[in-house]
């Protein structure tokens, strides 16, 4: 059994379409998506109906912000941008569509991996706070009995863990390096964006995870990265008439941002 565990896509078709690609070469059989599957890119229809086809087939698949606001439109205040994407966005998706995102659960478990996927967090899912270092990874630990959290939301990669004394740590991983997670303390993987990225590195982010044949056996992760056609996905924004500095910012790699 190997998961693939993938976050952030954000309508990113290109992205998407290299992740699963690989993942699939990788050797993936289960497949988690832990949200914001809509935003930003130029094919939310593609990546929704993509989303709902790995449902079918078994994903465990959990709601993110972004999906979340679209489905309930852009309310007042919000930056412009920020509304002139949901809108969009909106309209270009059907009510099938819009109505997976709706019945979307803000946690899903895999007992047979002893895992729990969220979007943002576990000590409050829907609140979407960021896991920005150790106080929010171990709050989020101590909020489940799962070994092995998963979260996105946050675009960087990132492994957090905890003792059964309470002692956290974490590692910022490199790609393509296999990790063992040990039975004695508790993991939360952040696999980084899909369709996002940014931590300077273009390639989108997703991760490969191995549970050990049995839960008294550990646990491994590769965080993986993989070239895309980032110039593709930058001119369909512009030519669907998204604000212009959406794809000047996955164009210029920014390193941080909502």
């Amino acid at each position: 059994m190997r998961w693939a565990l993938i976050t952030d896509i954000h309508a990113n078709r290109q992205a998407l379409e290299a992740v699963l690609a690989d993942a699939r070469a990788q050797g993936a059989t289960h497949f988690a998506l832990l949200g914001d599957f809509v935003g930003y890119g130029a094919d939310p229809a593609w990546v929704v109906d993509q989303v709902r086809q790995l449902t079918a087939d078994g994903a465990r698949v959990v709601l993110g912000n972004h999906d979340e606001a679209v489905v309930q439109g852009s309310k007042p205040g919000m930056h412009p941008d920020a509304r002139a994407v949901i809108e969009w966005t909106r309209a270009q998706l059907d009510h099938e569509q819009l109505d997976f995102l709706a019945k979307l659960p803000l946690r899903a478990q895999a007992p047979e991996a002893g895992c729990l996927f969220v979007h943002a967090n576990a000590f409050d899912p829907g609140g979407w706070e960021y896991i920005q270092g150790r106080a929010e990874a171990v709050r989020s630990l101590h909020a489940h009995a799962a070994r092995i959290q998963v979260c996105g939301h946050m675009h960087d990669p990132m492994l957090f863990h905890l003792s059964g004394t309470g002692k956290a740590g974490d590692f910022r991983p490199v790609a393509g390096a296999a990790m063992p997670l040990p039975t004695h303390r508790q993991w939360l993987i952040i696999p980084g964006s899909c369709g996002q990225p940014r931590d300077g590195n273009p390639a989108a982010c997703y991760a490969l995870l191995d549970p050990g044949p049995s839960e008294l056996d550990d646990a491994r992760v590769t965080f993986q990265r993989v070239a895309y056609d980032v110039e593709a996905a930058c001119a369909g924004v512009l030519a669907s008439g998204l604000p212009a500095p959406i794809a000047e910012r996955l164009a210029r790699r920014l390193t941080r941002g909502e």
